[in-house]
């Protein structure tokens, strides 16, 4: 068999054999493709499309690459995954909770991409918390505390590491077939019984319409339950950031303020509660949706979650009283600066991605791959959708490091903020669809 032969299929829009996928697999496992063919290969996938057949081979052949986790536990093995959004801290509010209604959660996250953020960086905002343990590590954190939130091993496909990077160079990341052997190869290493995706659209995501989304939701959906990982996609908006917060340690800040029953965030508290909902549900732990919600709500308000998340982040390298002490641990900017409207109105519209840019730009994001974060640069305190704001009350403030930054930043959210003297908002909805 050759590689050649396989692109020219692909670049012919014949489907391939799991035979001829797994022989790909292997060579971007065991380097005896080169980059180039790769490359050439990802380029006949974007533009001729995969199978529902030819992406489940393609995702199993990428898990099984590396090693997979598998678990004795009394419990089922759940996670959530997000397409990424601004302001998104919903994994690390939903995996505590998950487990404090009783699953265990490996959940296998990432870092900053683009204008979103990323989960990882978040919280290696906390000092000491190791992101990116072992796996006997996550195993035992697994098994102790019900929840761990980790970065992708070196043992855990492989060979999408290679496939990613290289997709990256060369303008094949945005294919669905792709995307979805992705996400889901890692997921499905992880040993999942169940999953529920967040997938976003809207201005602050990759997906910017309803028609994509689904698309791409679609595709996950049943590719993830072709293999037999019971999954849900909910198609969720992103046409404003999810918290009233922007960077990583202020997002840890939201977070912890959430955990302590502050109600400043209240459509990241009912994403997580609808998102966790459905999770029970397809996990058997909830009677149906609703009743899930309810379980994700009341852990979340007694301090059970909370606890989980404490024990976590414990066990993990970080402090034990971050949540009693946040200010002694996470990283404040030497400057904090109010950005004033410059006119009377309502929020009619944010262009949520130009936020997302402008933490990257103040050093809080990255650029290169190489780039080193600035934890504790962001925006907080952002007004949403349908707000009322009069001249010159604040809209947001900026946490910053220069004179410059704080101005060029001004600039970006000023810009970002669509005023209207009427106010043509109507509530929008949080989640769209659901697609099963």
């Amino acid at each position: 068999m050759l590689i050649q032969e396989l692109i020219s299929k692909k670049r012919n829009k014949i489907d391939l054999s799991n035979a001829e996928i797994k022989f790909f697999v292997e060579g971007l496992t065991q380097n005896s493709i080169s980059d180039a063919q790769i490359a050439s290969f990802a380029m006949a996938v974007c533009c001729n499309g995969m199978s529902v057949d030819e992406r489940i081979w393609l995702t199993m052949s990428m898990k099984n690459s590396g090693d997979t986790l598998k678990w004795k536990l009394p419990g089922p093995v759940i996670d959530k995954h997000s397409t990424g959004g601004v302001g998104d801290t919903v994994s690390l509010v939903l995996a505590p909770a998950l487990a404090a209604c009783g699953a265990y959660v490996p959940m296998i996250s990432g870092r900053s991409l683009g204008h979103t953020g990323g989960t990882l960086d978040k919280l290696d905002a906390i000092p000491g918390y190791n992101s990116e343990p072992n796996q006997n590590t996550i195993e035992h954190v697994v098994e102790k505390i019900g929840c761990a939130i980790i970065g992708q091993t070196n043992s855990i496909a492989p060979a999408d590491k290679r496939f990613y990077a290289i997709r990256d160079v060369t303008s094949t990341i945005d294919s669905v077939d792709l995307i979805t052997a992705s996400i889901l190869s890692k997921k499905l290493a992880a040993g999942l019984d169940s999953l529920i995706l967040d997938v976003k659209c809207g201005s602050g995501a990759f997906m910017a319409s309803k028609e994509d989304a689904f698309t791409l939701a679609s595709s996950m959906v049943s590719v993830a339950n072709g293999v037999g990982c019971q999954t849900a996609a909910l198609i969720t908006d992103m046409n404003q950031p999810l918290a009233l917060s922007v960077g990583n340690s202020l997002e840890i800040t939201a977070v912890l303020d959430l955990f302590l029953g502050k109600n400043n965030n209240l459509r990241l508290k009912e994403l997580t509660c609808i998102l966790g909902g459905y999770l029970l549900a397809i996990s058997k732990l909830a009677a149906d949706h609703q009743d899930g919600i309810g379980k994700i709500a009341r852990v979340l308000e007694d301090g059970r979650a909370a606890e989980r998340f404490s024990q976590m982040v414990s066990y993990l390298g970080g402090p034990n009283d971050l949540i009693d002490r946040p200010h002694k641990y996470l990283s404040s900017a030497p400057m904090i600066v109010d950005v004033l409207s410059l006119r009377s109105g309502h929020v009619h519209a944010i262009n949520v991605k130009q936020i997302g840019l402008l933490l990257t730009k103040l050093g809080g994001g990255r650029e290169n791959k190489e780039d080193i974060i600035d934890y504790s640069v962001g925006v907080d305190q952002l007004l949403t959708l349908g707000s009322r704001v009069q001249k010159g009350d604040v809209m947001c403030r900026i946490h910053c490091r220069t004179v410059d930054d704080a101005q060029n930043a001004r600039d970006v959210l000023l810009n970002a903020y669509d005023i209207t003297e009427e106010n043509y908002f109507n509530k929008n909805e949080l989640v769209y669809s659901v697609v099963n």
